[in-house]
């Protein structure tokens, strides 16, 4: 089984993608951390403090990685841009604005990467892109803490 787990930053993708690794014994996979190791990047935005990542190169690498072990949970706002062939389902993970900017805030994120999260939490981008893509979507809300997932 293929998962993937997006949203916004801080919205609680992590700690959901976690706990559906141990519930269904699934292989958790940080795809940031893949990206910043393998390199699938194409610079750097000092401004937002994040990596301009090569979606291209980024879907090339998670199929490879899926083509060797079919049981993963992928956690990253852009696992959803893979093919829905490749996805069995996508979590949207969501959160109230109010809880997500004091997240962002603790987070000790700039204003304007603030405000550009904040921006596609209300703009619901991961989920409409999600559901765009057809994928089979779960949407998962996090303002007061989550401690199980069924799938």
């Amino acid at each position: 089984m293929i998962v993937c787990v997006t949203g916004s930053v801080c919205a609680g993708k992590t700690r959901i993608a976690k706990i559906i690794a141990r519930k269904y014994g699934l292989k958790y996979v940080d795809v940031n951390r893949e990206i910043k190791k393998n390199k699938i990047y194409d610079g750097y935005d000092r401004d937002l403090k994040s990596y301009v990542v090569d979606i291209k190169k980024l879907k090339k690498f998670l199929i490879k990685l899926m083509n060797k072990n079919k049981n993963l949970v992928l956690d990253s706002h852009l696992s959803h841009y893979l093919n829905k062939k490749y996805v069995d389902l996508c979590v949207v993970v969501k959160c109230d604005i109010d809880i997500l900017k004091k997240r962002l805030e603790k987070g000790k994120y700039n204003k304007r990467k603030i405000r550009e999260n904040l921006d596609a939490e209300i703009f619901d981008v991961c989920l409409v892109e999600a559901t765009e893509l057809g994928h089979k979507v779960k949407v998962i809300e996090t303002t007061h803490g989550i401690k199980s997932v069924n799938l």
